[in-house]
């Protein structure tokens, strides 16, 4: 306290410049009507300015609460198109209930790790088996085609990329449905792919867009890419091969929605029933 009392005499007339220079301004101010309109006018785009810099920073802080909330919206959204049911015909007859029955429904995720630069690519998603994940479930995202499910944990999973030397999902082009399987290339490019075992007969165009087939474990119609380049036929001069620009930029992936087809389970154990048949 002494200390600051030595302080305040020692600088005493500094102290009653400061306060007479803002009285001086305060009645200058007051009763001047232009100087307080422009005063007035000047603390307003002060204060205008610093509400906008903390909205922006309250709106950055809950960006991912509403990616999040965007996401569940979109999963739910999803849930309800057309491609996510399946017609069931012996329910015809029946008023009290409908002849569309779900088939595909969607879990909103989001990505947590991901690679993009190896052979072999992976990304893990924060949602597990409490979510209703299981080991090969198709993943997607709004752009297209991300890949399937290998690893499950409680709240985890872990999701083999469209980018992995082993993924090769059934496709087709869009506009005449001629199937053909897609695989990443062996260029490592994220951004290229490969369409393969297209038939002689398809008349594939640059830019046409290649979907999932019905023959894939997502819904057909789902984006893979467009085609880059068309390819010589193959050696046996019955197939056509093609590049592929892949729709997802993987380095970019923060929200997915994972697939579970209904019908999985019951088409795997009929097609194991087949193969023992052989």
């Amino acid at each position: 306290m002494r200390n600051l009392l030595i302080f305040i005499s020692k600088y005493n007339a500094f102290f009653l410049f400061i306060i007479f220079e803002v009285s001086a301004l305060v009645i200058y101010i007051k009763y001047n009507s232009f100087q307080k309109a422009t005063f007035i006018n000047s603390t307003n785009q002060v204060t205008g300015g610093l509400y906008a810099r903390a909205d922006q920073l309250k709106s950055y802080i809950s960006l991912r609460e509403v990616n999040d909330s965007l996401a569940r919206e979109n999963a739910r959204l999803r849930n309800q198109l057309k491609t996510s049911f399946y017609i069931d015909s012996a329910a015809h007859h029946k008023v009290v209930d409908t002849i569309y029955k779900q088939q595909y429904e969607y879990i909103d995720a989001a990505v947590i790790n991901n690679s993009t630069n190896h052979r072999n690519n992976y990304l893990t998603i924060n949602k597990g088996s409490r979510a209703g994940i299981v080991k090969g479930m198709g993943v997607i995202c709004a752009q297209g085609v991300v890949g399937k499910v290998v690893f499950v944990g409680e709240h985890l999973s872990v999701v083999q990329s469209l980018l992995h030397k082993e993924t090769i999902i059934s496709a087709a082009l869009a506009g005449t449905k001629d199937l053909g399987s897609f695989i990443w290339g062996d260029n490592l490019d994220p951004h290229v792919g490969l369409l393969y075992n297209v038939s002689n007969n398809a008349t594939p165009k640059l830019g046409e867009l290649v979907v999932t087939s019905d023959l894939s474990l997502f819904p057909a119609g789902i984006p893979i890419g467009k085609i880059s380049n068309l390819h010589s036929k193959s050696a046996k001069g019955a197939f056509l091969n093609m590049d592929v620009n892949i729709a997802v930029d993987f380095s970019k992936l923060q929200y997915v929605y994972v697939v579970n087809n209904k019908l999985a389970q019951e088409q795997r154990g009929l097609e194991a029933q087949q193969k023992k048949d052989e």
